[in-house]
Formats: C-alpha cells, sequence, structure tokens
C-alpha cells in the first residue's frame, strides 16, 4: 500500500503544479458585454483570442492582474501584461482609438514596457465624455492573447468596478 500512496503523492503533485487559476479584475469600471458584441472583427472573431468586453462608465484603466507590461501603445489606446503565471492580457479601450493619435488618453506615471504592476494600479487616465464622442465605439476588449495555453476559462457578468469586480476566472 506504501507503493501505491508513493506513487498517487508523485501524480497528486505533478497535477498541481500543473493547474494555476487567476482571477482577472476589471480594468475599467462598467457593464460586462459578450466580446462577440464588439464591431471589429478581430476581437468578434476571437481572432488574437477570448475573452470580454466592457461598456466603460469610468476614467481609469487598472491593471486587471500583478504582472509585467508587454506592451503599451504611443496612443496609450491599449496595453498588454504578462502575468507571473505566463497568462497574457490584451485591453483594448474602443475600437478605431488609435486613429485619436493618443487624444483623450494620458499615461500615469509613465508606465513603459517591460514595467510591473499590481492589480488596481492605474495605468491608463482617460476622457470618456471626449470618447464616447468621438470615437468608433467604446467598448473595451480584454482578451487572453495566449488562448492555447488555457484550459478554461469563467466569464462573469453585469456591472463592474475597476481594480475590484472579477471579470474572467481562467485556469492554466
Amino acid at each position: 500500500m506504501n507503493f501505491f500512496t508513493d506513487i498517487f503523492q508523485k501524480i497528486k503533485k505533478k497535477i498541481i503544479k500543473k493547474t494555476t487559476t487567476i482571477k482577472v479584475l476589471a480594468p475599467i469600471s462598467g457593464e460586462i458585454v459578450d466580446i462577440k458584441t464588439v464591431p471589429d472583427s478581430v476581437f468578434s472573431d476571437k481572432i488574437i483570442g477570448d475573452g470580454i468586453a466592457i461598456n466603460p462608465t469610468g476614467n481609469f484603466i487598472v491593471a486587471p492582474i500583478d504582472g509585467t507590461i508587454g506592451k503599451i501603445f504611443d496612443t496609450n489606446h491599449a496595453f498588454s501584461i504578462i502575468s507571473n503565471n505566463k497568462i497574457e492580457l490584451f485591453v483594448h479601450f474602443g475600437i478605431d482609438t488609435v486613429n485619436l493619435k493618443g487624444k483623450g488618453f494620458k499615461r500615469i506615471f509613465n508606465f513603459k514596457e517591460k514595467n510591473t504592476v499590481t492589480k488596481g494600479e492605474i495605468i491608463i487616465e482617460l476622457d470618456l465624455d471626449y470618447l464616447i464622442k468621438t470615437a468608433k465605439s467604446v467598448l473595451t476588449p480584454i482578451v487572453i492573447s495566449n488562448i492555447e495555453d488555457i484550459k478554461s476559462i469563467k466569464k462573469y457578468s453585469g456591472k463592474v468596478i475597476a481594480g475590484i469586480d472579477p471579470i474572467l476566472k481562467i485556469t492554466k
């Protein structure tokens, strides 16, 4: 019986090490909507990954997970974060907002690529009223870009507060 116990313990350790679960917090306050409703096929057809979108009501975009900024656009409309568990998230405010050339967006603390961030830390301040008037859409996709490494995703729904409420539960 000791032989079987040893084998079971070794298998259990391997399973536990390989499974990681992470909760992704809302990067912006608003209402969660289905990613398929985003008026851009890159997101709605899940070409770059799966996730959700948020119809924003807030003026700040925060880090949805602890990690490192992978890419932050000069126009401040989008950035990626790589978690300590190697989950890659892409946060993209609105649709065609790159065409605004940064107007309506302000980077906080001059974050750059490879800077570490913690959940809830403000990365971008935005002028939501201006963006509602000028952007094609303000729906904000939050996408897992390394979806091939993910075992399961639980998508939450409803109203969320940035840095507080979960939007995704990811098992890797």
